[in-house]
């Protein structure tokens, strides 16, 4: 089964575009916030935004983050049959999160973005990385740690479930979320990592 260069570039155009939505920027805007650039690690995520002490914001901005992911993929998987047009949406949808062109490429690390996508690429391998995530961060109280490791271990659980295809995709977004991260992996490594509560080591 074959796809057309137009439905592949409708893929890539609406995932990035939905993804590059910058939420966190946006709400902390419309609240009076100021920019959430200005604040903590300057990234545009819901962990940045809760920062400012806004916990509804924070909230509003990893769920909008998170279901952006989920749109770009349902969109296209209601107008095509082909299996990869999906998986192209969603990586698409995760580098315009990251990397919008409209924030001079300084987006976030694309973690709630991650599990939108994943819930719409599998929705059982979806509720495991929110099992493995929970069960993480509630044993070590560190957000990042319980995030990179979700995602370190999401190719397996794609391959748990027969879905070996989007199981390679899975570990590219894996890569750039611990990419993405690199500095989160220096405090950790350091016993700098502030956990979740607002302590540190």
């Amino acid at each position: 089964m074959s796809f057309s260069i137009l439905a592949l570039l409708t893929a890539v155009v609406v995932g990035y575009l939905l993804g590059s939505i910058p939420f966190g920027l946006i709400l902390t805007r419309l609240v009076g916030l100021g920019d959430i650039r200005e604040v903590g690690s300057g990234n545009i995520g819901a962990t940045n935004v809760l920062r400012t002490g806004n916990k509804k914001i924070a909230a509003a901005t990893l769920l909008l983050d998170g279901l952006k992911g989920t749109f770009a993929v349902l969109i296209i998987a209601l107008f095509t049959n082909h299996p990869l047009l999906p998986l192209i949406a969603g990586l698409a949808a995760f580098m315009g999160h990251c990397f919008p062109v409209w924030l001079k490429f300084q987006g976030g690390k694309g973690v709630a973005t991650f599990f939108g996508i994943t819930l719409a690429w599998s929705w059982p391998v979806g509720l495991l990385c929110l099992a493995s995530w929970i069960a993480v961060a509630a044993l070590t109280r560190y957000s990042s740690l319980a995030a990179l490791v979700t995602v370190a271990v999401s190719p397996l659980f794609y391959v748990i479930m027969g879905k070996t295809e989007i199981a390679i995709v899975g570990a590219l977004l894996a890569l750039i979320v611990v990419w993405r991260h690199r500095e989160n992996i220096d405090r950790l490594l350091a016993g700098k990592e502030t956990r979740i509560g607002g302590t540190s080591e």
